[in-house]
């Protein structure tokens, strides 16, 4: 993926954490090789912990963010 897209930038809006689980919600952009191809992305990212701190599973979801709402509401 950092091949393809080596200028997509993640930054982190908010972070939930409870018990051994971590919830993420993200802005992302991914800008492809050649500069082209910019998109806006929502995610979320879900983490499960053992007891060693270590990632045993991971959940994501993704949405594309439009060029244009049909509301005044944020994504974020």
């Amino acid at each position: 993926m950092t091949k393809t897209y080596s200028g997509k930038r993640v930054e982190v809006k908010r972070a939930v954490a409870e018990g051994n689980l971590v919830v993420l919600h993200c802005f992302q952009q991914w800008s492809m090789v050649d500069g082209l191809g910019l998109e806006d992305w929502a995610g979320i990212d879900t983490f499960r912990f053992d007891d060693t701190a270590k990632i045993v599973e991971h959940w994501n979801v993704l949405q594309l963010i439009p060029l244009i709402s049909t509301n005044v509401n944020s994504i974020f």
